[in-house]
């Protein structure tokens, strides 16, 4: 399966399609295989979020 394409408006539509994903990616893993993948996930999201911050303030 591919990467879904995330529309600009980030739309209802575009959830369903990232839990899809998500779910069909995360289907053949271990338990912890599952969780270790979400919290890499978590924490790569809450960088970004971090650097989006600090670019705002910046701004």
């Amino acid at each position: 399966m591919t990467k879904p394409e995330i529309s600009e408006n980030f739309t209802i539509e575009d959830i369903h399609k990232i839990r899809e994903y998500n779910a069909e990616r995360r289907k053949k893993l271990s338990l912890e295989e599952r969780l270790k993948d979400i919290k890499d996930s978590a924490d790569k999201c809450e960088k970004d979020i971090e650097i989006y911050r600090k670019n705002k303030m910046a701004i």
